[in-house]
């Protein structure tokens, strides 16, 4: 099996922003339990619509870095970079609900995904806060660090979310992570308001049964007190 974790860069939070560099590194599964991580590879674009100030200043990638003659991330190129290689059978991405936005569905299908951010809420509940960066040192992963930095480019942001997948298949199957990645997030306590920090268990029934009703609430939210609510006894 072969497990291709990527990472994009863009221009912006959400099309039409641009895709502006794409990394991956592929796990492969080589005996019972083990898994070997290949070498990251990574590919920049040009955007056709600039790269805002804002945006650069976080993954530091201008127009000047990125070169006129680099090609624009056409659905071609972003298949080629998706599929290129030998044929991954699961595609992985930390918070892979961004990287969905960015790559079609056409592209992608019928490869499942793997989100490693909504695995990582189910199996490391108790963790400080589940961005790759905050994991990995948590987890005390060594990582090669000239693959592992620097933060925010797609290249080293695959590998380390690669090293943290390995790290999540310890506990959890490819199988559970994929059907993880279909359902909302599994929030390990309330996430504002006046019960914030509160695990869902120990929260007062009235208050999830208020969240509960709410349409215009972060989904997320409403599905955890739903959840809640229906492992409790004696509901209506």
């Amino acid at each position: 099996m072969r497990l291709r974790v990527i990472d994009i860069e863009t221009t912006g939070q959400e099309p039409p922003a641009e895709i502006i560099e794409f990394g991956r590194v592929d796990l492969t599964a080589e005996s019972r339990g083990c898994w070997r991580v290949g070498k990251p590879l990574a590919r920049l674009y040009r955007p056709l619509q600039g790269i805002p100030p804002e945006t650069a200043a976080v993954h530091h990638l201008t127009e000047e870095i990125i070169g006129p003659d680099a090609p624009v991330c056409t659905p071609e190129k972003l298949r080629l970079a998706v599929w290129g290689g030998d044929r991954p059978d699961v595609l992985v991405a930390h918070n892979s609900e961004f990287e969905q936005s960015f790559i079609p569905e056409a592209v992608t299908s019928p490869l499942p995904w793997i989100c490693t951010y909504k695995a990582a809420l189910r199996v490391w509940p108790e963790a400080p806060r589940h961005s790759n960066q905050v994991l990995r040192y948590w987890r005390g992963l060594r990582l090669d660090v000239i693959l592992a930095m620097p933060p925010h480019r797609a290249a080293p942001d695959a590998y380390v979310t690669a090293c943290l997948l390995v790290e999540l298949l310890k506990s959890a199957t490819v199988e559970e992570m994929i059907a993880w990645t279909r359902e909302p997030k599994l929030l390990p306590t309330i996430p504002f308001g006046k019960h914030r920090g509160l695990k869902w268990i120990d929260a007062p029934r009235d208050y999830l049964e208020w969240l509960a009703r709410q349409a215009d609430m972060d989904p997320d939210v409403v599905w955890n007190a739903r959840r809640e609510l229906a492992a409790r006894p004696g509901r209506a």
